[in-house]
Protein backbone atom coordinates (compact mmCIF):
# COMPACT_ATOMS: atom_id res chain seq x y z
CA UNK A 1 0.00 0.00 0.00
CA UNK A 2 1.39 3.59 -1.02
CA UNK A 3 0.75 6.50 1.29
CA UNK A 4 1.47 10.23 0.52
CA UNK A 5 4.03 11.41 3.00
CA UNK A 6 1.53 13.73 4.97
CA UNK A 7 -0.81 10.65 5.54
CA UNK A 8 2.20 8.54 6.38
CA UNK A 9 3.45 11.13 9.07
CA UNK A 10 -0.41 11.28 10.59
CA UNK A 11 -0.03 7.27 10.97
CA UNK A 12 3.49 7.61 12.33
CA UNK A 13 2.23 9.99 15.15
CA UNK A 14 -1.09 8.28 15.45
CA UNK A 15 1.11 5.17 15.95
CA UNK A 16 3.08 6.91 18.68
CA UNK A 17 -0.05 8.40 20.62
CA UNK A 18 -1.30 4.85 20.36
CA UNK A 19 1.65 3.69 22.15
CA UNK A 20 1.67 6.11 25.12
CA UNK A 21 -1.81 6.11 25.70
CA UNK A 22 -1.91 2.05 25.94
CA UNK A 23 1.33 0.71 26.62
CA UNK A 24 0.17 -2.73 27.33
CA UNK A 25 -2.71 -2.64 24.96
CA UNK A 26 -1.23 -0.68 21.58
CA UNK A 27 -0.94 -3.53 19.48
CA UNK A 28 -4.55 -4.05 18.46
CA UNK A 29 -4.16 -0.62 17.08
CA UNK A 30 -1.02 -1.35 15.75
CA UNK A 31 -2.21 -4.57 13.63
CA UNK A 32 -4.86 -2.51 12.06
CA UNK A 33 -2.48 -0.03 10.54
CA UNK A 34 -1.85 -1.65 6.62
CA UNK A 35 2.02 -0.82 6.68
CA UNK A 36 4.95 -2.19 7.98
CA UNK A 37 5.13 -0.73 11.88
CA UNK A 38 7.30 -1.62 14.91
CA UNK A 39 8.22 -0.47 18.42
CA UNK A 40 11.56 -0.03 20.48
CA UNK A 41 12.60 0.28 23.56
CA UNK A 42 15.06 3.55 24.53
CA UNK A 43 17.97 1.10 24.50
CA UNK A 44 16.62 0.43 20.71
CA UNK A 45 15.22 -2.98 21.77
CA UNK A 46 12.75 -4.06 18.99
CA UNK A 47 9.73 -4.80 21.06
CA UNK A 48 6.84 -5.30 18.89
CA UNK A 49 6.45 -5.29 14.85
CA UNK A 50 2.77 -6.18 13.22
CA UNK A 51 2.72 -8.81 10.43
CA UNK A 52 3.35 -6.43 7.30
CA UNK A 53 6.70 -5.52 9.04
CA UNK A 54 7.56 -9.48 8.74
CA UNK A 55 6.45 -9.21 4.89
CA UNK A 56 8.14 -5.64 4.03
CA UNK A 57 12.04 -7.08 5.62
CA UNK A 58 11.33 -10.57 4.72
CA UNK A 59 12.27 -11.76 8.15
CA UNK A 60 10.49 -12.63 11.20
CA UNK A 61 12.41 -9.97 13.86
CA UNK A 62 13.25 -11.32 17.01
CA UNK A 63 11.32 -8.93 19.54
CA UNK A 64 13.39 -8.62 22.79
CA UNK A 65 16.78 -9.38 20.85
CA UNK A 66 17.40 -6.95 17.62
CA UNK A 67 17.91 -4.15 17.97
CA UNK A 68 16.95 -0.73 15.98
CA UNK A 69 16.20 -2.25 13.06
CA UNK A 70 14.08 -5.13 11.29
CA UNK A 71 15.77 -5.13 8.64
CA UNK A 72 18.27 -7.87 8.43
CA UNK A 73 20.88 -5.54 6.31
CA UNK A 74 20.42 -1.73 5.69
CA UNK A 75 22.38 0.45 2.83
CA UNK A 76 22.12 4.31 1.87
CA UNK A 77 20.09 4.98 -1.32
CA UNK A 78 23.79 5.50 -2.57
CA UNK A 79 24.58 1.63 -1.68
CA UNK A 80 27.06 2.34 1.35
CA UNK A 81 26.52 0.23 4.08
CA UNK A 82 24.33 1.36 7.03
CA UNK A 83 24.84 0.10 10.35
CA UNK A 84 21.93 -0.59 12.31
CA UNK A 85 23.04 1.83 15.35
CA UNK A 86 22.93 4.38 12.47
CA UNK A 87 19.52 3.75 11.19
CA UNK A 88 16.88 6.53 11.55
CA UNK A 89 15.06 4.74 14.14
CA UNK A 90 18.62 5.14 16.18
CA UNK A 91 18.78 8.44 15.73
CA UNK A 92 15.20 9.40 16.89
CA UNK A 93 16.13 7.18 19.46
CA UNK A 94 19.34 8.51 20.37
CA UNK A 95 18.31 12.36 19.74
CA UNK A 96 14.93 12.49 20.51
CA UNK A 97 13.40 13.82 17.77
CA UNK A 98 11.16 12.95 14.90
CA UNK A 99 13.56 11.68 11.88
CA UNK A 100 12.02 12.35 7.82
CA UNK A 101 12.64 13.30 4.66
CA UNK A 102 15.25 10.17 4.31
CA UNK A 103 15.29 6.90 2.57
CA UNK A 104 17.18 3.81 3.60
CA UNK A 105 17.54 0.48 1.81
CA UNK A 106 16.70 -2.81 2.87
CA UNK A 107 18.68 -5.95 1.99
CA UNK A 108 16.13 -9.31 2.38
CA UNK A 109 17.81 -12.84 3.93
CA UNK A 110 16.78 -14.68 0.55
CA UNK A 111 19.08 -11.32 -1.21
CA UNK A 112 16.45 -9.27 -2.54
CA UNK A 113 16.06 -5.49 -1.67
CA UNK A 114 13.82 -3.02 -0.86
CA UNK A 115 13.39 0.95 -0.91
CA UNK A 116 11.57 2.23 2.22
CA UNK A 117 11.24 5.89 4.06
CA UNK A 118 11.13 5.59 7.58
CA UNK A 119 8.98 7.52 9.63
CA UNK A 120 10.31 7.05 13.06
CA UNK A 121 8.88 8.94 15.64
CA UNK A 122 9.73 8.89 19.91
CA UNK A 123 7.34 7.76 22.22
CA UNK A 124 7.63 9.48 26.14
CA UNK A 125 5.81 7.62 29.06
CA UNK A 126 2.88 9.88 30.85
CA UNK A 127 5.73 11.77 32.98
CA UNK A 128 7.17 13.17 29.79
CA UNK A 129 9.91 10.39 29.97
CA UNK A 130 11.24 9.11 26.43
CA UNK A 131 10.47 5.40 26.06
CA UNK A 132 11.22 4.34 22.46
CA UNK A 133 9.78 4.62 19.45
CA UNK A 134 7.78 3.44 16.81
CA UNK A 135 8.73 3.60 13.14
CA UNK A 136 6.28 3.49 10.59
CA UNK A 137 7.98 1.69 7.05
CA UNK A 138 6.49 3.17 3.64
CA UNK A 139 7.54 1.35 0.77
CA UNK A 140 8.35 3.14 -1.99
CA UNK A 141 9.06 0.42 -4.95
CA UNK A 142 5.14 1.40 -6.17
CA UNK A 143 7.39 5.02 -7.03
CA UNK A 144 6.58 5.61 -10.37
CA UNK A 145 9.34 4.15 -12.52
CA UNK A 146 9.71 7.68 -14.73
CA UNK A 147 10.72 9.16 -11.53
CA UNK A 148 13.28 6.44 -10.93
CA UNK A 149 14.74 6.71 -14.18
CA UNK A 150 14.79 10.32 -14.29
CA UNK A 151 16.58 10.24 -10.87
CA UNK A 152 19.37 7.66 -12.43
CA UNK A 153 19.83 9.86 -15.57
CA UNK A 154 20.41 13.28 -13.16
CA UNK A 155 22.99 10.85 -11.46
CA UNK A 156 24.74 9.73 -14.36
CA UNK A 157 25.31 13.06 -15.89
CA UNK A 158 26.44 14.44 -13.03
CA UNK A 159 28.95 11.69 -12.62
CA UNK A 160 29.88 12.20 -16.25
CA UNK A 161 30.72 15.59 -16.12
CA UNK A 162 32.88 14.81 -13.01
CA UNK A 163 34.93 11.68 -14.24
CA UNK A 164 38.38 12.24 -15.07
CA UNK A 165 39.02 10.34 -18.26
CA UNK A 166 36.33 10.66 -21.51
CA UNK A 167 35.81 7.20 -21.78
CA UNK A 168 34.01 6.52 -18.53
CA UNK A 169 32.50 10.34 -18.92
CA UNK A 170 31.02 9.45 -22.40
CA UNK A 171 29.72 5.81 -20.96
CA UNK A 172 28.21 7.94 -18.17
CA UNK A 173 26.58 10.47 -20.74
CA UNK A 174 25.30 7.50 -23.22
CA UNK A 175 23.65 5.91 -19.64
CA UNK A 176 22.34 9.09 -18.72
CA UNK A 177 20.75 9.10 -22.74
CA UNK A 178 19.35 5.90 -22.05
CA UNK A 179 17.95 6.42 -18.35
CA UNK A 180 16.40 9.09 -20.02
CA UNK A 181 14.34 7.90 -22.63
CA UNK A 182 13.38 5.18 -20.17
CA UNK A 183 11.97 7.54 -18.31
CA UNK A 184 10.15 9.30 -21.00
CA UNK A 185 8.47 5.77 -22.03
CA UNK A 186 7.37 5.18 -18.43
CA UNK A 187 5.52 8.67 -18.54
CA UNK A 188 3.21 6.99 -20.78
Amino acid sequence: MSFDDGTAILLAESAARAVERDPAGFHAVLNDIPAAIYVADMEGTITYFNDACVEAVGRQPEAGVDKWCVSWKLYTPAGDPLPHDGCPMAVAIKERREVRGVEIVAERPDGSWARFIPYPTPIYDRTGQLSGAVNLLIDVAAQPRAEFFRKQAERCRDLSISADDRQTAEMLALMAAKYHEQSRQGDD
